[in-house]
């Protein structure tokens, strides 16, 4: 009798270290990387849509996956909130104001682009804050001297001598800045049998930069090819954030309601119920090019945004059928 009771002890806490072994296993060999670039989780709303779910993701787990681009107009009806107020208020602030304050008086990164590309570039070193300035600016032209004037988004605090978003400036870049690029991660989690979405990071654009501005007053404006649109568009692109990076701030903030006032929202709710509209720009392929890259006319844009969003809708199913 006691040798069974010695044998089943010993089975037990072998079975135990195993299985301690299997989770050690699955918190070293997450799908997404521990940079934060794509993240371990995502979020989804619960089946009575009344609390949000967090959801972990193995490697193991993740059949398919692809990169995709995708533009936030905040034009478009669906998005404004992230747009207004341009002037922050005790309670309400826009989207760029979130990421403002939280770069310049908190630890928030901001990334550069790759060059010569929109793609951004982790293994650089992240924008400092002495050097937002070279980023975040106001650029027009002066017809006098013909030449840019620059008026820059932050100046020094004459009490601490630290960075801050001048008030001046600030009314004005807000008011033009008016699109993102989100970088997202589609997925299929074979666990779940569910195809998921997951932003990895967010960039604002501002096209009244020093080279757009450059262009258009001392090149004129004529040149509509595919390759000069691509070179305005990847001009504007300023700087990108890392979504986990920036959530932290988003889920501290209220969005401004859209005539309900009782509809309390934060910027995390908004993203983690996908309540923004955006179209696709682009995704990862072999040519390494964006749709404005590849094609110059709208309808040969439209029909192949067509295209990769029916794939992407329809890969669940081929998936099944494989």
């Amino acid at each position: 009798m006691k040798k069974i009771k010695l044998i089943c002890g010993l089975m037990f806490f072998s079975l135990a270290a195993n299985y301690l072994t299997a989770q050690k296993n699955e918190e070293v060999l997450p799908f997404f990387d521990k940079t934060g670039r794509v993240a371990l989780q995502t979020t989804e709303m619960k089946s009575l849509a009344d609390t949000i779910a967090v959801i972990n993701h193995r490697r193991d787990d993740i059949v398919w996956s692809r990169i995709v681009y995708r533009i936030i107009d905040m034009r478009e009806k669906q998005n404004s909130q992230l747009y207004f107020p341009i002037t922050p208020t005790e309670k309400y602030k826009s989207l760029l104001r979130v990421m403002l304050e939280a770069t310049v008086n908190d630890t928030l990164k901001p990334y550069e682009k790759k060059e010569f590309d929109i793609q951004p570039s982790w293994s650089k070193v992240p924008i400092c804050k002495d050097k937002l300035n070279d980023f975040f600016v106001i650029c027009d032209w002066d017809s006098v001297n013909a030449n840019i004037r620059k008026t820059p988004l932050f100046e020094k605090d004459a009490v601490t001598n630290k960075p801050k978003i001048s008030d001046y400036a600030y009314a004005d870049y807000a008011s033009k800045q008016l699109k993102y690029v989100i970088q997202e991660i589609v997925f299929f989690n074979k666990h779940y049998s569910k195809m998921y979405t997951k932003i990895i990071a967010i960039a604002p654009i501002y096209n009244y930069n020093e080279t757009n501005v450059t262009n258009r007053n001392v090149l004129g404006s004529s040149n509509k090819s595919g390759e000069a649109i691509w070179n305005y568009f990847q001009n504007s692109l300023v700087c990108w954030y890392l979504y986990d990076e920036l959530r932290p701030y988003l889920a501290k903030q209220l969005i401004i309601p859209n005539g309900n006032e009782n509809n309390r929202m934060t910027f995390d709710d908004y993203f983690s119920q996908r309540l923004y509209y955006s179209y696709l720009l682009g995704d990862s392929n072999m040519f390494d090019k964006m749709l404005l890259q590849t094609y110059s006319d709208p309808v040969s844009i439209r029909r192949e945004q067509q295209r990769i969003e029916y794939e992407l809708m329809n890969l669940e199913q081929d998936i099944w059928e494989q």
